[in-house]
């Protein structure tokens, strides 16, 4: 009894080494998308260096805000939570997998060597909510990144427009410009603008 046990278990593991051994060689594994190198510009990269650095200096901003064409409200924040203070320029990233090949680029040379590069949505791509993306960069590094993107659906329509300015690869001014329309309800304009 004991030897066909043996044979038994002896033969399921001849038939399958071969099985385990194929499965060991061939091509490399592709790299996962987060090792791969950004196709455009990298927006999510570059946004998470800030709020890194951000959170290490504790900076705090002046805010101004705007809403229905109103009176602007300004206030200094000396504690900000930068990861959600900066997170909706997350949305001007275009390196996401689904969007690859979805966008145009043009690189121009401006006096003093600065190149300034334009990302344009090509028609057809309802899937890309950034419209626009245009990055300036000096010496290697961002200096001015402004985002159009517009989203609608049944419930709703949402435009704005981002703009991020550095200076020496640190945050100095960041801004949105807006405007929402929800069904049912009036057009909701509005603007705000931080200053480190």
């Amino acid at each position: 009894m004991r030897s066909r046990w043996f044979l038994a278990t002896y033969r399921c593991l001849l038939l399958a080494l071969p099985l385990a051994l194929a499965g060991c060689g061939g091509a490399p594994a592709e790299a996962p998308a987060s090792a791969r190198k950004p196709l455009y510009f990298d927006v999510k990269g570059l946004l998470d260096q800030q709020v890194k650095d951000l959170v290490a200096q504790a900076s705090g901003t002046t805010k101004r805000v705007n809403l229905r064409g109103g009176p602007t409200e300004t206030v200094r924040v000396a504690a900000v939570r930068w990861p959600d203070e900066l997170q909706i320029f997350y949305q001007a990233d275009i390196n996401k997998a689904a969007l690859r090949g979805t966008y145009t680029v043009d690189s121009t040379m401006l006096p003093g060597g600065k190149v300034r590069r334009i990302y344009t949505r090509r028609s057809g791509q309802a899937n890309a909510p950034v419209g626009r993306l245009m990055v300036l960069i000096a010496n290697g590094k961002a200096e001015e990144i402004a985002a159009d993107i517009r989203q609608e659906n049944a419930l709703f329509s949402t435009e704005k427009h981002l703009e991020l300015a550095l200076t020496a690869g640190q945050l100095r001014r960041y801004s949105v410009r807006g405007r929402q329309k929800l069904v049912f309800f009036d057009t909701l304009r509005y603007e705000a603008e931080g200053r480190l």
